[in-house]
This record gives structure tokens, C-alpha cells and sequence, in this order.
């Protein structure tokens, strides 16, 4: 087989992409026949075919679809050494970071106090859904994603998963809920209204299987995915908030809520997710070595 061309194989994935030689012909702004005329010599160099014809449209093969996963980790990280050697040349450094958008604010400031202020350095913060964060990742678009959802893993999974902190997670409320209050968990719990995380996360998980060993229908007044609203609903008083206290660090410092009790049987873990590359940003393993994740 004779050297791959990166030029065949970006017009390969642009065809892979589209589906048709006239899509990615008008996409790449050349003709139709030279893009044809490259895919053959693309093919006619790996030796197999990539494409089968279904109607109009082009199908990848086994082959091309092998060709294509292939071609696009090639992509990334050619896209991955320009930024890394544009950045190294530049005295500003880019950390490019995602967040679930359900992760608290305080723990996100916390972990990156280390670089805030620094004058070499660009903090570049998105936050998302879990899978649209990772698939960032995966682009090389973000360099880490911060999450308290531990992203299946199995033999062939690129992620790195590396433990930063573990939270106690408590029932938080105003003073006048905590004046005359119930003894137990399970008295708060029956008592009083829940403003609560949505059930898709981790900690929503764990006080559901809490609520069904006490045998407890609870009175949900509000549920949310973003721990900032949920501080907002706890401080005007909607109901009780199961949430770790980070989330409500200030309010209770300064006494605009108190903590009515510990669930110690439940607590949030929050994790680096970074992926194994060739030109790692040196601003991720300085900020997992600072919080002991590295």
C-alpha cells in the first residue's frame, strides 16, 4: 500500500459525511468528477472499496467505515498538535473546560482557583448535558469535563476518570424551618416540602432509594438541573432542598439557611474526565496534581 494523501482522505470524509459526490463536490467547492477520480485513488491505495451505491446516495462499506473512524482520529489530532503548537507559542494558554450544568458553582471555583487570575492563562468554561460534553471531549474541543456522573467505562472506552472530591450531601432550609423542627430525617422529610435535583442524577438517585427504605411519598414542590436555581427555590423559601452544603456555602455562613440535617448515606462524587492524547494541555495535569486528582 502506498502512503496515505490527507488530501483523499478529507475529501473520503466529506463524501461520508454527505452521503453524495455532489453534496461534498458543492461543500468543498470543486468538481464532482475530481472528487470521484480521488476517491478511487483513495481506494485503489487501501486496497478495498469504501463506498457501495444505494440509489443515489453512497453507503460506507466495512472497510469505510474502519477508513472513517480512522480518518477522523487522524483529523483530531492534527487539529489537536495546531492549537496545542499555536498555544505554546503564544504567552496566553487556553483551558478549555465543561461542566454539568447540574455541578455546583462554588466546587467548579474551587477547583479552579489555582489558575484564576493568572495572567498566562484563558479559562474557557462550557457548561452541557453529560453526552454533549463528551462528545466535545471526544472532539478535542474541551481538554477536561468536570461531572458527578461517572461515564460508563469498558475495555475499549477512551475515558480517564480520575476522583477529585466527595461531598456530604444535607436537608438545608430557612431558620424558620429549622425553629421547632422534627428530630428525625424521616420527620423533616414527611414534614416539609422537597426542592429536589431531577432524577437523572446521582444524587436524585440516592435520595429516591432514601425515600422508598423509609416508605416515604414525598411532597415534591420544585426539581430542577441546575444547582444554582435550586439554591435560588431553597432561599425563597419554596421548600427544604436536598443538596450537598457547598452548593449553599454563603447563605450558610451568613445564617440565610441552616442545615436541618446530615443524609449520611448519601453523598456526591465529583471526577476529572480527560482522554489520553499526544500534545496533553499542561494546565490539566497542573490542576490535578493542585486537587490531589492527578
Amino acid at each position: 500500500m502506498s502512503s496515505l494523501n490527507l488530501h483523499h482522505l478529507r475529501l473520503f470524509r466529506a463524501v461520508a459525511r454527505d452521503g453524495t459526490l455532489t453534496g461534498a463536490a458543492r461543500h468543498l467547492n470543486i468538481s464532482q468528477s475530481a472528487v470521484s477520480t480521488q476517491i478511487k485513488a483513495l481506494e485503489a491505495s487501501l486496497g478495498h472499496a469504501l463506498f457501495d451505491r444505494v440509489g443515489r446516495n453512497l453507503a460506507l462499506t466495512e472497510a469505510g467505515r474502519i477508513a472513517l473512524d480512522h480518518a477522523e482520529q487522524i483529523f483530531r489530532a492534527a487539529d489537536d498538535l495546531s492549537a496545542t503548537l499555536r498555544a505554546a507559542g503564544s504567552p496566553r494558554r487556553a483551558l478549555r473546560i465543561g461542566a454539568l450544568a447540574t455541578l455546583s458553582r462554588n466546587f467548579q471555583i474551587g477547583f479552579l482557583r489555582p489558575l484564576i487570575g493568572r495572567g498566562d492563562v484563558e479559562i474557557v468554561l462550557r457548561s452541557g448535558s453529560q453526552a454533549d460534553l463528551l462528545r466535545a471531549l471526544d472532539a478535542m474541543s474541551l481538554d477536561i469535563v468536570l461531572t458527578n456522573l461517572v461515564p460508563a467505562r469498558d475495555a475499549s472506552s477512551p475515558y480517564l476518570v480520575q476522583r477529585l472530591d466527595e461531598q456530604p450531601v444535607s436537608i438545608v432550609g430557612s431558620p424558620a424551618r429549622a425553629s421547632g423542627r422534627a428530630d428525625s430525617v424521616r420527620e423533616i422529610l414527611e414534614t416539609h416540602p422537597l426542592v429536589v435535583p431531577t432524577p437523572e442524577t446521582a444524587l436524585r438517585a440516592g435520595l429516591d432509594g432514601l425515600l422508598e427504605r423509609l416508605g416515604i411519598l414525598p411532597r415534591i414542590a420544585a426539581e430542577g438541573d441546575d444547582m444554582a436555581m435550586l439554591r435560588l427555590l431553597v432561599r425563597e423559601d419554596v421548600g427544604v432542598a436536598v443538596i450537598p452544603p457547598i452548593v449553599v456555602r454563603d447563605e450558610l455562613s451568613s445564617g440565610r439557611l441552616v442545615e436541618l440535617a446530615r443524609l449520611d448515606d448519601i453523598t456526591e462524587m465529583f471526577c476529572a474526565v480527560t482522554t489520553q492524547r499526544r500534545f496533553p494541555n499542561p494546565l490539566v495535569s497542573e490542576l490535578l496534581d493542585r486537587s490531589g486528582g492527578g
